[in-house]
């Protein structure tokens, strides 16, 4: 799907009905796209890997718990930030899944202005955190395309080699090595060596996440 047609929706997690028909109506008012959920289970099967937005869920539900809930769509590598709603007993429980990866959390009760700034937040992270994973699939397919010799020869310019420095190492004149460089430089798309090398370290960094 094309990045421009995807929209952004925020998901409400919550059994209790007057609170999550408070909140919908204050995302709705602010002209948010929302969907409602009164259990964990039933966001669970509706999710999917194209859903775009954040979630905000309740730490204490029956059947699945908010917590349960979060730790499942972490399993499925969900890119939705979560932020928790909890009750002052449930601050560590809430503090444990923000080490967990969790984006915030707000205590009830908890003023509308709050709620809003996180979600607005939330929704900025999950953008570029899309955009993020976008460009690591472009680099990886271009990465895909190089050969063997050009691939070594990309290794040796990410690692700072020189031209006559990479021809030593690989046994090949520097022509040769200028010819294989230009061919890396367009077929991973980069006008110039520091984007080149700012894509790989960034698509690195993204895989060690």
């Amino acid at each position: 799907m094309s990045e421009a047609l995807i929209e952004q929706q925020v998901f409400v997690v919550d059994d209790d009905e007057a609170q999550r028909d408070s909140l919908v109506w204050l995302l709705e008012s602010h002209k948010h796209k929302v969907g409602a959920f009164s259990r964990a289970e039933d966001f669970l099967a509706a999710w999917n890997e194209t859903l775009a937005g954040c979630l905000v869920l309740d730490v204490r539900m029956p059947g699945m718990s908010g917590l349960e809930l979060f730790e499942e769509l972490c399993r499925r590598c969900s890119a939705l930030p979560v932020i928790f709603i909890t009750g002052h007993g449930d601050v560590p429980m809430a503090v444990a899944a923000l080490k967990k990866g969790a984006a915030d959390f707000i205590e009830k009760p908890f003023a509308a202005e709050e709620m809003l700034r996180l979600v607005d937040d939330c929704l900025i992270q999950e953008r570029e955190t899309r955009a993020r994973r976008r460009g690591g699939a472009d680099t990886a397919r271009r990465l895909a395309q190089l050969t063997t010799r050009e691939r070594e020869v990309l290794d040796l310019i990410v690692a700072g080699k020189l031209n006559k420095q990479i021809a030593d190492v690989l046994g090949i004149s520097i022509k040769t090595v200028e010819v294989h460089r230009a061919r890396v430089m367009e077929k991973m798309g980069a006008p110039s060596l520091a984007s080149l090398v700012r894509r790989i370290v960034s698509a690195e960094a993204d895989a060690g996440r």
